[in-house]
């Protein structure tokens, strides 16, 4: 199979979907990999070093969508690419599609088969593709709510650590999956009072007997997440549900009761935010201020850290991507449930039902389309 690595162009986005190491991997396989020129280059990785791989480059993206018959992003296909999707096109690549109904419309227009990395998920309910990124957002949320709590960034003032005889800042957690934990973990590590929240008692159980003594685990009632927001310096927004919307757990009118320079940092921006007030930002703009409360809601996180998040992703995805070149899609999604359950739009039908859900679209079942 012709794989195509394509640049990234949405803003301020530097990772790319395969180091040169896994192109080397997949060309030892007998495949082709085509990547835009300069596409490795935010991540560290030159041209050369794919040409040494065995990789081709490319000029443009058009040669890549035109040619190739697999095509990988890390995120979803903007404007300009609209248009360069084919029928029976594989597009593999983060879609987070029920927080973008335009997009929806497009790849079902196309008619493409489009797998999204995020919905990828083993029998145990895990996020083998979303993992690697989830953990990386997590961490990044503290720092960037520790630097945006600085009085020069519009936030109040406050040390999350605090010092020898001045409290600690207070962190909630809302949300205690992958983007939670690590979240909460390195809040802890900083020294804060730490409140990570979630609805599933089983999970809160299984975090509160590997998290330091500064975290506390709560249900996430409305009435406890309305208690803790309140006095709280940084609140990170860390639910999700797969392949759906995310729900808004803070309202306008919640936001009111929340100290002035408090640090909102809501994750699950990309699929539509957790917080009412939440706008997808970008790392050249990452902050606005509502009722005196910061928003944090960068949409790519993980690409402010591209060299180590390029190699997380690829670590992840290089086996999917292999076994979907080796057999194609039909018979990769017909032999492997967890990339069947990655599958999102299929040759012009919605078969997440999630993103069905979302913009009230019919849905097919993959096994239909096989």
């Amino acid at each position: 199979m012709r794989v195509g690595i394509l640049k990234e162009i949405k803003t301020e986005e530097n990772r790319v979907s395969m180091t040169p190491a896994g192109a080397e991997v997949l060309t030892g396989h007998g495949h082709e990999v085509w990547v835009e020129a300069e596409a490795g280059a935010g991540s560290g990785f030159s041209d050369s070093e794919y040409l040494e791989a065995g990789a081709v480059i490319k000029s443009t993206p058009k040669e890549i969508f035109e040619y190739c018959e697999m095509v990988m992003h890390v995120k979803e296909p903007l404007p300009p690419e609209y248009d360069l999707l084919r029928p029976g096109q594989i597009l593999f690549t983060y879609l987070h599609l029920a927080a973008a109904e335009r997009l929806t419309r497009v790849l079902i227009n196309s008619k493409s088969v489009c797998i999204a990395y995020e919905t990828v998920k083993k029998a145990d309910g895990s996020l083998p593709l979303l993992t690697p990124m989830s953990e990386v957002a997590g961490r990044m949320a503290i720092q960037q709510g520790a630097k945006y709590l600085e009085m020069a960034a519009g936030g109040g003032g406050i040390l999350l650590g605090g010092v020898p005889g001045v409290d600690p800042g207070k962190v909630v957690v809302i949300g205690a999956g992958v983007v939670g934990i690590n979240a909460a973990r390195m809040a802890c590590g900083l020294g804060a009072r730490v409140f990570l929240m979630d609805t599933s008692l089983d999970r809160l159980r299984r975090v509160a007997e590997v998290m330091p003594a500064n975290c506390f685990t709560l249900f996430a009632s409305p009435s406890a997440i309305r208690k803790h927001i309140s006095d709280a310096d940084v609140v990170v927004g860390a639910v999700l549900l797969v392949g759906a919307k995310a729900p808004r757990l803070i309202t306008r009118e919640m936001l009111k009761s929340m100290q002035k320079g408090a640090v909102l940092v809501d994750v699950a921006i990309d699929q539509g935010g957790c917080f009412e007030t939440s706008k997808p930002t970008t790392h050249n703009d990452p902050v606005y201020i509502v009722d005196g409360v910061v928003h944090y809601c960068v949409a790519n996180m993980p690409g402010a850290v591209a060299k180590t998040s390029t190699h997380a992703l690829t670590n992840a995805t290089l086996p999917y991507a292999l076994e979907i070149a080796d057999k194609g899609w039909k018979r990769a999604c017909a032999e492997n449930p967890e990339i069947r359950e990655g599958a999102n739009v299929i040759l012009g039908h919605i078969t997440c039902p999630g993103v069905a859900q979302a913009f009230a679209m019919p849905y097919k079942t993959v096994d239909e389309l096989l």
